[in-house]
């Protein structure tokens, strides 16, 4: 596939959370938690182990690429075509934890994919950020 780099884009969306870093990471890495805020799934936190996110519409085949506990954490997000890499970083800030995650990988070609996923993710971090408010 010969694909030029410049054709490839990636949803980026970053909030300030009023929490610790330790409590957004459980909220990425524990699976009950993943739930009630993005999707069913199989994860475990260990680097090269693949999981699945299932939904309604779909599943999402996944592999964890990179942990660095409360810093990084970066996983393969395969679905109905797309093949690309999510990222979530986690950078300590003054009032909490600025959180910024980036799915990286649309072709120009995935347009609708790429529309999906910003209106998508902006969906899930509200959801995220509901969770953080109500949990200890």
């Amino acid at each position: 596939m010969n694909t030029n780099l410049a054709e490839i884009r990636s949803v980026i969306v970053e909030r300030e959370i009023a929490h610790p870093p330790q409590k957004i990471w459980r909220a990425l890495t524990q699976p009950h938690l993943i739930e009630e805020w993005l999707m069913k799934n199989d994860f475990t936190p260990v680097v090269g182990q693949r999981f699945d996110l299932r939904a309604d519409w779909g599943t999402v085949n996944c592999k964890i690429l990179q942990i660095e506990t409360y810093r990084i954490l970066s996983y393969t997000w395969e679905a109905m075509g797309l093949e690309s890499i999510v990222t979530w970083t986690l950078t300590p800030s003054g009032e909490g934890t600025r959180l910024r995650m980036e799915q990286s990988g649309f072709l120009a070609s995935q347009e609708q994919a790429f529309q999906g996923a910003t209106f998508g993710w902006q969906r899930f971090l509200g959801n995220l950020e509901t969770l953080l408010s109500r949990t200890g």
